[in-house]
C-alpha cells in the first residue's frame, strides 16, 4: 500500500486498471482494523494499485470524493468511481467485492 504524500491527485485515481484508494484517520478504530486487510490484498492482487489518504492531512481529497465517515474505500477503474464502501469488512468480503470491478 502506499501513503498518499500530496502528489496530483488524478496521478492517483487516473491509472489504467484499478486502483483502490482507503480514506482513514489515524485515531479510527474501524481504520486500524481494516489496514492490514488491505495491505494483504495488495499483495495479492497483481496489477492493483493500492493507495492510503489520511483524511485529516489531506482534507481537501476526502471532501472533494465525497467521504463522510472512514474508513470509506473507493475503487477507481480507467480513472473513473466504480464503486465505494464504508467500515470494517472482513478480507474475504473485501475481495469478493473487489475482484467483481477487475
Amino acid at each position: 500500500m502506499i501513503e498518499y504524500q500530496g502528489q496530483t491527485y488524478q496521478d492517483v485515481i487516473g491509472k489504467q486498471g484499478l486502483v483502490v484508494v482507503q480514506y482513514y484517520a489515524t485515531w479510527c478504530g474501524p481504520c486500524k482494523m481494516l489496514k492490514p486487510v488491505l495491505e494483504a490484498l495488495s499483495t495479492e492482487m497483481e496489477g492493483t494499485d493500492f493507495y492510503r489518504v489520511d483524511i485529516d492531512l489531506y482534507r481537501n481529497q476526502a471532501v472533494e470524493v465525497g467521504i463522510r465517515s472512514v474508513p470509506t474505500v473507493v475503487l477507481y477503474k480507467d480513472g473513473e468511481e466504480v464503486d465505494r464502501q464504508s467500515g470494517y469488512q472482513p478480507k474475504e468480503r473485501v475481495a469478493a467485492w473487489m475482484n467483481q470491478f477487475k
